[in-house]
């Protein structure tokens, strides 16, 4: 258990160091990163969401990129995630979009991140779509969380959720917190490199947060959206519902888009609401990385694919 949070650790430190990203980057397509990006663009996202759902899968549709530090940048990803939304609207997908802050100049300035949010959930609410704001590292909870109380009393949690991570201690009081406002929410363990001082770091420790947290806002009857491909985490959460007589449209479960893919299917026939999260875009490396670094088996795979051993 220790040694796998170390070595999700020291990935997360290698990849993050320039030399290693350019060698990344270079090697992009033989790594594999088109098995977890659907597409460089959004049209090349388009097919791998309707073969989805022609699986009986739905889709959130993710505009890869963060950290935005110039306001001509964060309106143009908030153009493009405009874009995401006519599209499903255009070719009839079945599929929500997900929308990082950061991406949008949140550390830059967070009203402008507000004015970009509001028109972003406007063109939603008109089209009768979902908008989840994804979850990024520590240093920016607080304003995410303060920014998406804000547009949920403008808009509500049927055009608005949220996304929250059982590896941070502050999330069982925020659960509790929005739980009490019905919103929709997607329990995630967390891909961050967080340290001991705001952050579970042991693997059990993560996994038990997780099934409370889930457990917490099935019962306060807000939409609870199960984001894992950990059976361990999936099963007693699907005991839990039967028992506790949560019907299944209160709830869903999510995974990522080309893992785990016989799982996918079980749960579908199994009569589960279950949603791919499908990441399209060019600026693919942190959110490749991060998928390494949970299953650092992936990072054997990919470098046997460039040097063919």
């Amino acid at each position: 258990m220790a040694f796998d949070a170390f070595l999700r650790r020291r990935i997360l430190s290698m990849t993050g160091q320039p030399r290693v990203r350019s060698w990344f980057e270079q090697h992009g397509e033989l790594l594999g990163v088109s098995r977890f990006v659907a597409g460089a663009t959004l049209d090349a996202a388009v097919a791998p969401v309707q073969a989805l759902n022609r699986q009986g899968l739905s889709a959130t549709l993710d505009l890869l990129g963060e950290h935005v530090y110039e306001t001509e940048l964060a309106q143009t990803s908030a153009e493009h995630i405009i874009a995401a939304l006519r599209a499903i609207t255009a070719h009839r997908l079945d599929s929500h979009v997900s929308v990082k802050l950061t991406q949008l100049g949140l550390c830059m300035d967070f009203g402008y991140c507000l004015q970009l949010m509001r028109g972003i959930c406007r063109e939603a609410k008109s089209q009768g779509h979902f908008i989840r704001i994804d979850m990024e590292d520590s240093g920016v909870t607080e304003l995410t969380v303060r920014l998406f109380r804000k547009l949920l009393e403008e808009f509500g949690p049927e055009t608005i959720g949220l996304v929250v991570q059982s590896c941070l201690y502050r999330s069982l009081a925020d659960v509790r917190d929005l739980g009490r406002l019905g919103v929709n929410l997607r329990i995630v363990k967390g891909a961050y490199k967080e340290t001991a001082e705001v952050a579970y770091t042991r693997r059990k420790a993560i996994e038990t947060s997780y099934l409370k947290l889930a457990r917490l806002h099935m019962e306060s009857g807000g939409y609870t959206a199960i984001a894992t491909h950990d059976r361990r985490m999936i099963e007693p959460l699907q005991a839990f519902a039967a028992d506790a007589g949560i019907a299944r449209e209160r709830f869903e479960f999510q995974l990522l888009y080309g893992a785990a893919t016989r799982l996918q299917q079980e749960l579908v026939e199994a009569g589960y609401r279950v949603r791919i999260y499908t990441p399209f875009g060019d600026r693919w490396y942190p959110y490749f990385t991060r998928r390494i670094a949970e299953r650092p088996a992936n990072l054997m795979l990919a470098l046997k694919a460039v040097f063919g051993k």
